[in-house]
């Protein structure tokens, strides 16, 4: 399958997404939520497809991340999977689904990885986790971390600002990525952090580190896709780079569309049977 700036076509795995760090090449990632949209995004040549509980705001018109269930998730992450060929897809564990006991957490795991088939889960938090982390890995499946900024933890938080200015969140930042790390992580996910830190975390640590809002010293990045193509006017985070105005582009197509129809243009004789 040919990809626009990728010399490897083979199925990208978590253990190539280390050789990429080691060799010194950037990963690229986006997110996808259905089937059309998850085989665009693969044949363009992205390494890591999440499919990332922010389908809650940009697919369901949520809030926060927080309401999406399980079995959304699931639905999502099997559309993604019909779509991809090459890159290497990660389904969020959604609020809820981990966070009471590492029992419940292993036993939400398998489900997705059954059922939707994907290839490794990804699940906010460091030391407040790390026994569901390391149990979901015991049992086989594939983990990416996520520290900085945690959308699931927003009530908490009560802000989207930059985490870990401060020394003392600094510091347990990045003792958390060692954690994830030590406890099997192929990667980790650093949101909406300073650049240094961020710089900091990927010099120490042998595994990816995939920044979003959190500069270019790290190994990779992440945004969401409908905000990068410019489906969404109204989200303009500084780390966010808009690489096309579809909001337009779909608004001009669709009027027209209607008014074709109302003019009685479309369908014309070459359109109809």
């Amino acid at each position: 399958m040919a990809g626009y700036l990728v010399e490897d076509t083979r199925k990208v795995t978590t253990h190539r997404l280390i050789e990429m760090k080691q060799q010194g090449k950037k990963i690229a990632m986006l997110t996808s939520y259905d089937y059309t949209m998850a085989r665009i995004v693969d044949g363009a040549g992205v390494d890591v497809i999440l499919i990332g509980d922010s389908a809650s705001n940009v697919m369901a018109g949520n809030t926060t991340t927080l309401p999406i269930t399980l079995n959304q998730m699931i639905y999502h992450a099997t559309s993604v999977m019909h779509g991809v060929e090459r890159a290497l897809v990660v389904c969020d564990m959604p609020f809820g689904s981990y966070q009471v006991n590492p029992t419940e957490g292993v036993t939400n795991a398998i489900r997705i990885m059954k059922e939707s088939g994907c290839d490794a889960l990804k699940l906010e938090g460091g030391a407040e986790i790390i026994d569901t982390v390391k149990a979901i890995l015991a049992a086989g499946i594939p983990v990416m971390g996520h520290l900085g900024l945690t959308p699931q933890s927003i009530n908490k938080f009560g802000t989207y600002a930059v985490r870990a200015k401060d020394e003392t969140e600094a510091e347990k930042l990045v003792a958390d990525a060692h954690l994830l790390e030590e406890a099997g992580c192929f990667a980790i996910v650093l949101e909406k952090i300073p650049a240094a830190l961020a710089g900091r975390v990927a010099s120490e640590l042998h595994i990816p580190i995939i920044g979003i809002g959190a500069g270019s010293q790290v190994d990779g990045q992440v945004l969401v896709v409908n905000d990068m193509l410019g489906m969404n006017k109204g989200f303009s985070p500084k780390f966010l780079r808009r690489y096309a105005d579809l909001h337009t582009v779909m608004t001009d197509a669709i009027g027209q569309y209607v008014s074709d129809v109302k003019a009685r243009t479309f369908p014309d004789e070459n359109e109809q049977y």
